[in-house]
């Protein structure tokens, strides 16, 4: 079943000598509950991919369709609501508020939503996370796989439709890194979640349902690793 559509997608930054072309034109559909690596070198666009189709950054032309919705058609009240409740944004640096311990932290989303905290989704979580006696600790008390394990939670506290991770063991070292994929693997596992991966990593891509390969705006490579 199809989760995401994107036809003919396009952005491009400044103007005349200084206009950059970061996506050129750009379709392709994302199955629900598929586990998408977007790979290529810095600068191809991948990130600015993962960044329009979780509402963060405006296309310059084009459409982004997820679960039959036209991302774009929306006004900007309406889009803050999606990025909320439709999409868990994972990034390289963890973006955690340093005042709020772990569980406020994860339901943050949740509360700025004025929505009731799902107990028995968030134990699951702290479970599978293995924060379960952490829930107290500031992030400063909290290892960077700690934190990043955080990060994920929050994001998928809100039951998204899709989770886009940018990079998420870019700050970490192998070990850490090798953990942090395994739960994005178990989460899409065990909630059936959608995700797509931003790496430069081939390892880690390797690990994906799916590789799509960005280069100089443009999908040059899209591959089915595994059934």
């Amino acid at each position: 079943m199809e989760l995401l559509r994107i036809e003919d997608l396009c952005k491009v930054y400044g103007k005349d000598a200084n206009r950059v072309v970061a996506l050129d034109h750009v379709s392709l559909t994302v199955e629900k509950g598929e586990f998408a690596a977007i790979i290529g070198p810095s600068g191809s666009g991948k990130s600015t991919l993962l960044h329009i189709v979780g509402g963060v950054d405006v296309p310059t032309g084009g459409k982004v369709y997820l679960d039959g919705q036209d991302v774009y058609a929306q006004n900007n009240e309406k889009l803050a609501v999606f990025r909320r409740r439709q999409v868990g944004l994972i990034y390289q640096f963890h973006n955690l508020i340093p005042t709020l311990n772990v569980v406020e932290n994860i339901t943050l989303p949740i509360l700025m939503d004025r929505r009731r905290v799902n107990g028995e989704r968030l134990e699951d979580l702290l479970r599978l996370l293995g924060l379960q006696d952490r829930r107290s600790h500031l992030p400063n008390q909290l290892s960077g796989g700690q934190q990043q394990r955080v990060a994920i939670g929050r994001a998928l506290m809100n039951a998204p439709a899709v989770m886009l991770a940018d990079e998420p063991t870019g700050s970490l070292d192998s070990r850490n890194g090798h953990e942090i994929v395994k739960l994005l693997k178990e989460s899409n596992r065990k909630y059936g979640q959608t995700l797509l991966l931003v790496t430069h990593d081939e390892n880690i891509a390797l690990q994906a349902d799916r590789i799509i390969g960005i280069s100089d705006g443009r999908v040059v490579r899209d591959e089915r690793v595994r059934p």
